[in-house]
């Protein structure tokens, strides 16, 4: 199973949850930044339904695939 971590940390004069490399909106506060990476945590939990999809890969390669609506990541947020 996938695992999503989402972290906070200090950013652009306030703070964000993090993900990878990639930064939320900023947020005035760690707790305003800590309760919106909880809920996109939780989100990331709900399922979806069985869709088809198709992605460009870094070599520019593109691929089809079936992401199942049940394959969800296991989110969690460190803060």
């Amino acid at each position: 199973m996938t695992e999503v971590t989402y972290r906070i940390v200090e950013h652009d004069g306030g703070f964000a949850y993090k993900v990878g490399d990639v930064f939320s909106e900023t947020f005035p506060s760690h707790d305003a930044a800590l309760r919106a990476a909880r809920a996109a945590a939780a989100e990331q939990r709900v399922p979806g339904s069985t869709e088809g999809i198709r992605y460009q890969d870094a070599q520019g390669a593109w691929h089809d695939e079936t992401a199942r609506g049940n394959d969800r990541p296991n989110a969690k947020v460190e803060d």
